[in-house]
This record gives C-alpha cells, structure tokens and sequence, in this order.
C-alpha cells in the first residue's frame, strides 16, 4: 500500500497507523480466505440463495466458482484487486476488501455464468449477504 507523505516531506504517523493496520487486516482476511475458501464459499452461496440473492440450477458449479474467487485476491497485485472493486468501492464507509471484491464478481462476472439464472437485488444487498459470512474472517 501507498504511503502517504505530508508536503513538507515529514510522514503523518496517524496515517501511516491507519495505513498500516488496513495493509495487515487486508492479508489477513485475503489469506483466511483462501485457506479456508471450500467452507467458507459453501456458506457463502448457501447465504446468496436463501437471501435470495441468486437463482441457481446447480449449486456446486456456482461454489466452486465462489471458491476460485476466494483464492484469487491473495495471488494479486492490490492494483488489480482496487481496479475490481472501484466501480464500488463506496458502497459502505468502512468495508471489507473481500466482500467488495466478492460482490463485483457477483453483479459483474457470475450473472454471466451458465448456470445463473437470475441475481436479484441491488449492489447493497449483494453486499450485505456477502458480509454476513465474510464478517465473521474480519479481525476486529
């Protein structure tokens, strides 16, 4: 992560705090995530469909793309993973790198799957959905 650096060349040690802790938080919840993706994409498509997020003819086809995505973050630059998110990246005040990166993947890429019949709701809802399972990797 960039460091941000006052004009008068002397560095904010409150912002190079903040940017810290987002920097440690992020590898965290990147690397839970991908060692732990076939559980956590079980609950997380379990979650899409009863909240009625996604409709679906065949479930395990729908996981395993959620569990490729799971593991995708932790391998990319963080160029890669903000260019994903910045269509959407000021859907809530403080969110959380994964489901945002997890919701674009939904509203973006997974309504294009085969076996995707419809995905209901706005971006918020997706979101919401998302985070009530990937909440629960985010230290606090």
């Amino acid at each position: 992560m960039a460091r941000h650096i006052n004009p008068s060349n002397s560095t904010n040690k409150t912002i190079d705090a903040i940017d810290r802790k987002r920097e440690r938080e992020r590898r965290f919840i990147l690397n839970k995530a991908r060692d732990h993706a076939q559980e956590i994409s079980v609950r997380l498509v379990q979650r899409l469909i009863d909240e009625h997020i996604i409709e679906t003819n065949d479930v395990p086809a729908i996981q395993e793309s959620i569990e490729q995505q799971l593991k995708a973050p932790s391998d990319m630059d963080e160029f890669e993973v903000r260019l994903k998110i910045a269509n959407i990246r000021t859907l809530v005040p403080d969110p959380n790198i994964l489901s945002l990166y997890i919701t674009a993947f939904i509203i973006e890429d997974l309504i294009d799957h085969p076996h995707i019949q419809d995905i209901f709701g706005d971006d918020l809802d997706v979101y919401n959905a998302i985070e009530s399972v990937l909440g629960m990797i985010r230290p606090r």
